[in-house]
């Protein structure tokens, strides 16, 4: 999934042995060093170990710019670009955590809550940056999107293939969960993918609706309950508990008018 991390400064027979081992090159790593020693060329391995190491560094590049290239994220919503010192700093401390990755190999969950504006799309997806950055197979899609691509595949008895496809990627953000009235067919496409997806895969999942209100996605309490229980499983809850950015952004801007400003008029 990652890089292989290897220590720069770490003995050059354990650095080239850590690297044939990433590269599943168990003969070179069994003959190498002892050829090079034989033949009297032991001075050789510290650039026989920087050539290991470029090669590396370009595979995990080359895979970093597939998995961007596959995961849909918009580009300009990076950590860069997102101001993270609005959040409170429990959220801050989380969202770094998150950024590390080990929630993905524990197959867990992200729900982050909060109303329109407040920045968490922008959050999730400067997560699924970091993520790609790491070598994790992410994809990003409006749950709307989602839903019209799994109904489509449900009508065409291409359901199970659709799932598969969509199970090469370890984390599949979702984005604005119930932000549209779901039918119940819509109901039952999203709770097959979130039942499939359950302790096998990730998924990052935006939403303004509380678990109190997902009744309005899933339809029934018995289809909310088990939905709820399969994606907090395991899962790590974000708050966004803050105002709107995008409100802010456009009063300092002035493109709202005040109630004093509306006084003075």
């Amino acid at each position: 999934m990652t890089a292989p991390a290897i220590a720069p400064a770490a003995d050059p027979a354990v650095r080239l042995g850590a690297l044939c081992t990433a590269f599943k090159l168990p003969t070179v790593k069994a003959e190498l060093q002892k050829r090079l020693h034989d033949a009297g060329m032991a001075d050789a391995l510290d650039t026989v170990v920087e050539v290991f190491e470029l090669e590396a560094s370009d595979r995990h590049q080359r895979r970093v710019d597939r998995l961007r290239r596959a995961s849909q994220l918009p580009p300009g919503k990076t950590s860069d670009t997102f101001d993270a010192k609005r959040l409170p700093r429990k959220l801050q401390i989380q969202l770094r955590d998150l950024a590390r990755g080990a929630f993905v190999e524990r197959c867990a969950n992200v729900l982050a809550f909060g109303l329109p504006g407040v920045g968490k799309t922008h959050a999730m997806i400067a997560l699924g940056h970091e993520l790609v950055q790491r070598g994790v197979a992410v994809y990003f899609t409006p749950a709307f999107k989602l839903v019209q691509h799994l109904l489509a595949a449900k009508r065409d008895l291409e359901l199970p293939r659709a799932l598969h496809k969509l199970d090469r990627f370890d984390v599949i953000v979702v984005d604005d969960l119930g932000y549209v009235q779901q039918s119940a067919d819509d109901a039952e496409v999203l709770f097959t993918l979130m039942a499939e997806r359950y302790e096998r895969r990730s998924m990052v999942i935006t939403s303004n609706l509380v678990f109190s209100q997902w009744d309005r996605i899933f339809g029934n309490p018995m289809a909310t309950a088990a939905a709820i229980d399969r994606v907090v499983h395991h899962a790590t809850i974000l708050e966004f508990d803050v105002g709107s950015f995008r409100a802010e952004d456009a009063k300092a801007a002035g493109a709202i008018i005040t109630t004093d400003e509306e006084a003075q008029a």
